[in-house]
């Protein structure tokens, strides 16, 4: 099956700056490619590229077999895009912002009138849909966003961390949203540094580090890959952290432990024995933990165990430069 999106050896710089330093991916028809990573590791950049905003300095990228350089005006026509921010006019009503994009496509009146009305239902939006955006939520306000990105009937859709800054409950209708789009045939190429997000709506799986592809494949395979259970500690007392990796390291020493940014430590284990053991020796110690556990490998295990870092730390890259370019 011929791939809706195929990089190449994609390579772009911002002065002395690297953000993509030769990445390959592809995604297939109808179906969601997830671009993980931290701020800074290039998913902003690529989705750019893709999307004809940005000229890369090497490699190739092609959107339906259109390459963005020489046939940047064929890979317009069947894409959509959706920034890390809600491009709407807070002036209009949600209606006359969707009115107002289908007409610069050229979309004749009549015909832009009915497509709006079906995006406004299709994203819930009726009943706010003849009030000014400014009165809209966050979550009101991405959903109109992805409408707006819909007008045209793209069949590649391109979703720049499109839920940045939203509590849960609107997450979940943007991933409502993005779940139909993709039942509906749509292409999806997602960007976000949330590991959830990724396990929850992500088909096949990228995942970026410093310009970087580190990693490649489905959720599943990529955490089968880490393998075996996880012992998670967080000591009450960020004090007691050496303490807690020096018992880790007594009752498990043939592993590294990692501990992340949020003060948690984690260390792979394959004798769930350990658990009993070392909560043993932390009481007699007197550490208190906040938390003790054993879990399956999650995604963001997945990064760990590639980068020695979680997906929310920053990353060295300058990703200022990837917004601003």
């Amino acid at each position: 099956m011929q791939p809706v999106i195929q990089v190449e050896g994609l390579v772009k710089k911002f002065g002395d700056a690297t953000a993509l330093a030769g990445i390959d991916l592809a995604a297939r028809p109808g179906a969601v490619l997830g671009l993980l990573g931290p701020n800074g590791s290039g998913k902003t950049t690529t989705v750019r590229v893709l999307a004809t905003l940005l000229r890369p300095d090497g490699g190739r990228a092609s959107v339906f077999g259109h390459d963005v350089v020489t046939e940047a005006a064929a890979v317009r026509r069947r894409i959509g895009l959706t920034g890390q921010y809600a491009a709407v006019d807070e002036a209009l009503t949600g209606t006359d912002n969707l009115m107002l994009i289908a007409r610069l496509l050229d979309i004749p009146r009549a015909d832009a009138k009915r497509r709006a009305a079906e995006l406004i239902e299709q994203f819930g939006l009726q009943e706010a849909a003849r009030r000014r955006v400014r009165t809209y939520s966050g979550g009101m306000r991405r959903r109109l966003d992805l409408a707006a990105s819909l007008i045209g009937r793209p069949d590649v859709l391109f979703l720049d961390e499109p839920t940045t800054g939203l509590d849960p409950r609107h997450r979940n209708e943007v991933w409502d949203s993005v779940r139909a789009l993709a039942a509906d045939g749509v292409t999806v190429l997602l960007t976000t540094q949330y590991l959830e997000e990724a396990d929850q709506l992500a088909d096949d799986l990228v995942v970026l580090d410093r310009g970087r592809v580190i990693a490649g494949g489905t959720p599943a395979s990529l955490k089968a890959e880490v393998g075996g259970q996880r012992l998670h500690i967080r000591p009450l007392h960020r004090g007691d952290m050496a303490t807690v990796a020096s018992v880790v390291a007594e009752h498990v020493p043939m592993e590294v432990p990692v501990i992340d940014a949020t003060g948690e430590l984690l260390v792979p284990v394959i004798e769930p024995g350990v658990l009993v053991r070392v909560s043993s020796r932390l009481d007699e110690l007197g550490v208190t933990v906040a938390e003790l556990g054993l879990r399956l490998p999650s995604l963001d295990d997945v990064f760990l165990t590639l980068t020695g870092r979680t997906a929310s730390d920053e990353s060295d890259t300058d990703s200022e430069k990837e917004i601003a370019a």
